[in-house]
């Protein structure tokens, strides 16, 4: 592939995708995707349950697109809705002991991978592009 042919966008696009792809090769034999592990990640190390629409912002999706994903991962005895004092109607999220469990498991599985990849990249690099994409990211999130 011409990687100098590729648009800014494509090129982003392109690594978020197969950065996607590698991380879900490595989390298969747990019977886990990305997106589950991002949904569980995001649960496991919150100090305090969260709510759907809580998750939904912090992972960059739709609700209505989020509920499919709990519902497997409430099946799997991974997470947990529970019910709030305040509002019986409303629940938040937890992480279950076997949740948990699992979390740390992947995490040295995901951080492993994130420094392997990293590692061909200088901190000041890394920091560069920390830089670029947060920036990038407030200005669409205007928009």
């Amino acid at each position: 592939m011409d990687y100098d042919r590729l648009t800014f966008s494509h090129l982003l696009h392109l690594t978020a995708h197969h950065w996607r792809l590698a991380v879900n090769r490595r989390l298969k034999t747990r019977g886990m995707s990305q997106a589950s592990w991002m949904a569980v990640s995001a649960i496991a190390r919150h100090p305090e349950p969260l709510s759907q629409r809580e998750l939904a912002q912090e992972l960059g999706v739709e609700t209505a697109t989020l509920v499919p994903l709990l519902n497997r991962l409430v099946a799997q005895g991974l997470i947990e809705r529970v019910k709030t004092e305040d509002d019986k109607r409303k629940r938040l999220l937890v992480a279950t002991p076997e949740g948990q469990t699992l979390y740390r498991e992947v995490l040295e599985v995901a951080d492993g991978f994130r420094e392997d990849v990293l590692t061909t990249i200088t901190p000041e690099e890394q920091r560069q592009v920390r830089s670029v994409l947060t920036r990038l990211l407030q200005e669409v999130q205007k928009r």
